[in-house]
């Protein structure tokens, strides 16, 4: 019994089942969930020496606080001890407004105009360029013109 090839039909028992879907298919995007940093609780210590605990991102245990309410013009303006007032005890701020004037001074203080002198006052007119603008708005005589 010979067999043909032509005759016999060979069926794989098992085919690949392809299914084509209609519709596309997106699975979720994974979003992270956002980390919170892990905090510290720490002692703040103002300048009266009061005290009061937070809770921060700062591993430092106790936190000097430097300017607060207490010593800054800006909570105190009245307190006269907070003003800053020039301290001129090497004479080179006297030197450089020697040089370059008061026009660099914020606001002349009461104290300042007490203590200036009349040589100072004298310096102050000498540097008194007004005579120059008068001077120059003058306008000079047209002369006559012949005929």
């Amino acid at each position: 019994m010979a067999l043909s090839l032509s005759s016999s039909r060979i069926i794989p028992s098992s085919l690949p089942r392809i299914t084509v879907f209609k519709t596309s298919l997106r699975h979720a995007t994974i979003i992270p969930r956002a980390r919170r940093p892990y905090t510290f609780t720490q002692l703040v210590r103002l300048s009266d020496g009061s005290t009061y605990t937070v809770r921060t991102t700062s591993p430092l245990p106790l936190y000097r606080s430097i300017k607060d309410t207490c010593n800054t013009v800006l909570w105190q303006p009245s307190d006269y001890a907070m003003r800053n007032i020039e301290q001129d005890d090497a004479g080179k701020l006297a030197m450089f407004r020697q040089r370059f004037g008061r026009g660099f001074d914020l606001s002349v203080s009461k104290d300042a105009k007490m203590d200036s002198t009349s040589k100072d006052d004298e310096e102050a007119e000498e540097d008194n360029f007004s005579s120059l603008f008068t001077d120059y708005a003058k306008s000079p005589e047209t002369p006559k013109k012949k005929k």
